[in-house]
This record gives C-alpha cells, sequence and structure tokens, in this order.
C-alpha cells in the first residue's frame, strides 16, 4: 500500500532565487523541528520558498489556504459517512503531523482564532494533536514541522497573529527581491528577455512606492511572471501589464489612469 503522502512529496526542483541566508535559517529551524512563520508582502515567495525547502529537505509538503470559513474539523479531520458507515477521516495537519510532513498554513490570520488555537500543543514541547471528537492524543511524528505565513502589512488588527501564537514561531521575513534580483526570477519564471523582465520590474518598483498612497499593495513578482507569460503568448505589452496589473491593483479610475502612465513611459 502506498504511503499517505506519498502524493505530496515534490519530485522536481522548484526555481528559488535566494537572496540572503533565508535558506541555511530555514535548514537550521527544521533540523530543531521549530514552528517557523514566514512573513511578508503578497506574491513575494514565500510559498515557493517552503516548496523549495521541502524539496532540499526531501519531506512532503501538505499545504492548506486559509480562509475565514475554515473550521477546525478542516484541518483536523471529521467523521463521514462511507458504505460501511460512519469512519474518521483525518485532516491535512493530522495526516502530517501522523506522517513526518511539513504543514504549511498559507495566511493563518485568514482562519478564525478559535481554528488556529488547536496548533498550539504542537508548537512547543508537547508536540501533539487532541482529536478531541475521536478521543485521541497524536504525539506528533519526529519529521513534522509547522510552517505559517501570513502578510502583516495587509492584515488589519481584527487580522492579526494573537501574541501567544506568534511567540510559539520563530520568524522569517521576506520582501521583494532587489532589482537585479527580481529581474532574474521574472525573466526564467516567465521565459521572457532580461531586458523585458527588467522593464516589468521597473514598473512593479514604481507600484510599490504608491503604497498607502492610493494602492493598498504594489505589484508583486508573481504579477510580473504573469505580465511576462502573457508577453511571450504574443499579448501586446500594455494590455498585459495592464491586465495583470492595472485591473488587479485597483478599481480607482484616478489610479488606474496613473498606473496605465508608468506602463506607457515603460513600453513607449
Amino acid at each position: 500500500m502506498s504511503s499517505p503522502i506519498a502524493a505530496y512529496r515534490i519530485e522536481a526542483e522548484p526555481f528559488y532565487q535566494s537572496v540572503g541566508q533565508e535558506v541555511a535559517w530555514f535548514e537550521h529551524a527544521y533540523a530543531h523541528r521549530l514552528p517557523t512563520v514566514l512573513k511578508g508582502p503578497t506574491g513575494c515567495g514565500k510559498t515557493r520558498f517552503i516548496e523549495y525547502m521541502a524539496w532540499k529537505l526531501r519531506k512532503p509538503l501538505i499545504t492548506v489556504a486559509c480562509n475565514e470559513d475554515m473550521t477546525a474539523s478542516d484541518l483536523v479531520g471529521r467523521y463521514l459517512l462511507d458504505a460501511h458507515g460512519t469512519a474518521w477521516h483525518d485532516g491535512p495537519l493530522t495526516t502530517a503531523v501522523r506522517e513526518g510532513a511539513i504543514c504549511y498554513l498559507d495566511e493563518i490570520v485568514e482562519a478564525r482564532q478559535d481554528t488556529t488555537v488547536i496548533i498550539h500543543p504542537l508548537t512547543d514541547a508537547r508536540r501533539m494533536l487532541p482529536l478531541d471528537k475521536k478521543g485521541e492524543l497524536i504525539h506528533a511524528h519526529a519529521d513534522f514541522q509547522l510552517v505559517v505565513s501570513y502578510n502583516p502589512g495587509y492584515q488589519s488588527r481584527a487580522k492579526d497573529m494573537k501574541p501567544s501564537t506568534r511567540q510559539r514561531f520563530v520568524a522569517m521575513q521576506f520582501d521583494y527581491p532587489d532589482a537585479e534580483a527580481e529581474a532574474r526570477i521574472v525573466a526564467t519564471e516567465a521565459d521572457v528577455s532580461p531586458e523585458l523582465a527588467t522593464r516589468l520590474v521597473d514598473i512593479a518598483t514604481r507600484t510599490r512606492a504608491l503604497r498607502h498612497r492610493g494602492l493598498e499593495e504594489g505589484a508583486s513578482t508573481r504579477m510580473l511572471i504573469h505580465a511576462g507569460t502573457l508577453i511571450r503568448s504574443g499579448v501586446a505589452p500594455r494590455d498585459s501589464c495592464d491586465m495583470t496589473m492595472t485591473h488587479a491593483l485597483t478599481d480607482d479610475p484616478d489610479m488606474a489612469l496613473a498606473l496605465r502612465g508608468l506602463i506607457e513611459a515603460t513600453f513607449a
């Protein structure tokens, strides 16, 4: 019988451009199975980083995209009806704890706080997960590690990690890479020329300067990769940037006009 986490192993190396000591720091954190939080803006590479680290460490990765409707049962599991009656089905967190995977809770603050409390026993010396509905206490597999992420610049105080939860993690701060490194990432991921990638990064840098001055967020590296991909497939650069940045970043007509001005100036 195949392992329940065989499908979660990353076989091919994901492309990741290191911008500092983050790879070495995470290796140290994993060596001690320290719960880790990745902090940084949307689309800056947090998810790609953890995928790369799971591949590098040769550990399965179970990812959960958190949302406000997620319940504790969505994480730990529930009883469900099947052909033989009622049977317990492990959730993604429980599977990771039993089998020794890295469990990545993406945008953890989007989940309800009463849901995230269940991770507390996994983030201290106990390293255990109580399944109250099943009457079972699971001690974490030696290879299990909990990793969470969130965007501190985007969240309101109503959606922030509680201090009692935050202090259980070691934290790694992520940001957009410098222009040269970001251009290499865009050129590689979108398979476009370095010159085009540099132009796209220039647009993004200008939009990020407008953060809190009309924009909640500037253009992310992910947006630039999408723009480059569309341009490579034949979409005109201005139209591509409109699709992936202007319309995605704002609904305000004046701000949209300003962004189009940046794009026009870049591709004049």
